[in-house]
């Protein structure tokens, strides 16, 4: 999910890729994420335009708040919500609450999936190396990911591989998502993820401390 597409022909093909694609027969293209870094680099003038009003935007809200919109705190208020969310305590719900956030795009319960010291690592097989970075670009990516998106369909695959006790574990397990960014462009990602959980009490949400892609794309 987080390795979509390996390298960039075109800088504007996020966007403008005018086929539907299956992922697993296009290996050449680049890591998603990677891809939605540079995002507005990569959009039309008339996007850009679009996005640079979005910025005005937010940047009036964090002069009125002072938050952070791609990075919010942790709320646990949100687990205690009925409806659509899932009891956290447990991993399933974890899993769950991840594919609620993709669903719905919200990057709030997102973010309550995450630790503050949270880190995302994939492999760069180009430069074979192991790239990472921490959870408030993840949080930017993710804002990104959801803001392009029209629709996002994330499935859970069975877990393939758990260790750990009730306050860590490790989980190895894979996923289907498709990502829409209009009927014509549309690209589906087959892939793993290994997960580091993490609480400090038994009756404590579940949250991610890392992240590792292990997807062979």
């Amino acid at each position: 999910m987080e390795r979509a597409l390996r390298k960039l022909n075109h800088a504007s093909h996020i966007v403008t890729y005018s086929t539907i694609v299956t992922y697993s027969a296009v290996p050449d293209r680049p890591h998603f994420r990677k891809a939605m870094r540079h995002e507005r680099s990569r959009r039309p003038a008339l996007q850009d335009l679009r996005f640079c009003s979005l910025l005005f935007l937010i940047f009036m809200l964090l002069t009125v708040t002072a938050c952070n919109p791609f990075a919010p705190a942790i709320d646990e208020d949100a687990f205690n919500e009925s409806g659509l969310i899932s009891d956290q305590t447990t991993v399933e719900g974890l899993f769950q609450n991840f594919r609620y956030a993709y669903t719905f795009k919200d990057t709030t319960i997102y973010g309550g999936l995450l630790t503050q010291d949270f880190t995302f690592t994939y492999r760069d097989y180009e430069r074979n190396i192991d790239e990472s970075w921490g959870r408030d670009e993840e949080m930017r990516i993710t804002w990104h990911l959801f803001q392009s998106a029209s629709n996002l369909n994330l499935v859970w695959n069975n877990i393939v591989g758990f260790s750990g006790d009730s306050l860590r574990s490790s989980v190895t397990r894979g996923f289907n998502l498709t990502v829409n960014f209009n009927p014509n462009d549309i690209i589906r990602v087959d892939g793993r993820v290994s997960l580091n959980l993490f609480r400090s009490d038994v009756e404590d949400p579940w949250r991610i401390t890392q992240w590792r892609d292990e997807s062979n794309y």
